[in-house]
């Protein structure tokens, strides 16, 4: 047979929850019944064996609450968990869609800084290509100059050669 005494310090060293406040009140009628069964030892057998079976009974009922509680604190937990966990994903899933408008952000601004880069790359280049043209046009333009001037000096020297040969040559024929 069971020691409700027993049984009772076992399930206090349990649950220290609100929800099992019956187990309390059971504990209590269990040492009530105990005591009462003490105090009046001298009572017939079958009336002390009837209240410790109702006391028993009355712990078993308990024991059934606690174990209904326990049950029902772990479905409130699951959900509390899966709450938890739906919340988490959806945070992530808002960080993650935040993060890829971002990039896309920081993409677009790359293409247009490169298109930007570009055009100002090949502006640059059409005017190293222009003034180029414009050195090579004025050293040609110099260049011609130059040539006419140098044609035009040994024009000229040949011509006072020539004059000079000529005046000799006549002045030794004559």
């Amino acid at each position: 047979m069971v020691n409700p005494r027993e049984q009772a310090r076992k399930t206090e060293g349990k649950t220290e929850e609100p929800a099992v406040e019956p187990v309390a009140e059971v504990r209590e009628q269990a040492a009530e019944a105990l005591a009462e069964v003490r105090e009046q030892a001298m009572e017939p057998l079958a009336e002390v064996l009837g209240r410790v079976e109702k006391a028993y009974a009355a712990y078993v009922e308990a024991e059934r609450e606690v174990s209904r509680a326990y049950k029902s604190s772990e479905r409130q937990v699951e959900k509390t968990y899966k709450e938890a966990e739906q919340r988490a994903n959806n945070e992530y899933e808002q960080v993650i869609e935040q993060a890829l408008k971002v990039r896309e952000a920081a993409e677009q601004q790359a293409e247009k800084a490169y298109k930007k880069a570009e055009q100002q790359a090949e502006e640059a280049v059409r005017r190293a290509r222009e003034q180029a043209k414009n050195v090579y046009d004025e050293s040609a333009r110099q260049a011609l100059i130059a040539r006419k001037e140098a044609v035009e000096q040994a024009w000229t020297v040949r011509a006072e050669t020539i004059g000079r040969s000529w005046k000799i040559f006549s002045k030794e024929k004559g």
